[in-house]
């Protein structure tokens, strides 16, 4: 069993191109022990976003701080704490802050997609 703190895991920069303002904490991965799912806390600064990107593997998303909003297929869709997003395989996605406080959310992974 893991057991600590978020504040306790460092905070990595996302380097992916089209990143800005984008950062990371891999709260528990393979090297935990977690066979199944890699799960990653988001941090997305005041006018900050993720690369508008695709994968081969789904991902959930439990926004927990903040508001921003999530590239959809043509569009861009609010989602605030509380939201809870299911993004499958292979679709286009984006997240950007839309306020002026951190925007944070967990993001669920397969666990071998994750580089620990």
């Amino acid at each position: 069993m893991k057991i600590t703190n978020v504040s306790q895991v460092p905070l990595e920069q996302v380097e992916l191109p089209g990143a800005a303002g984008c950062a990371y904490r891999v709260a528990v991965s393979r090297r935990d022990g977690a066979p199944t799912f890699a799960m990653r806390i988001f941090e997305v600064q005041p006018g900050g976003h993720t690369p508008l990107h695709q994968h081969s593997y789904e991902h959930e998303i439990y926004v927990l701080e903040g508001t921003g909003t999530i590239w959809r297929e043509t569009q861009e869709l609010p989602v605030k704490s509380g939201d809870v997003l299911f993004i499958p395989a292979d679709e286009q996605h984006q997240f950007k802050n839309a306020a002026n406080s951190t925007f944070k959310f967990m993001c669920l992974i397969p666990a071998q997609f994750q580089k620990c």
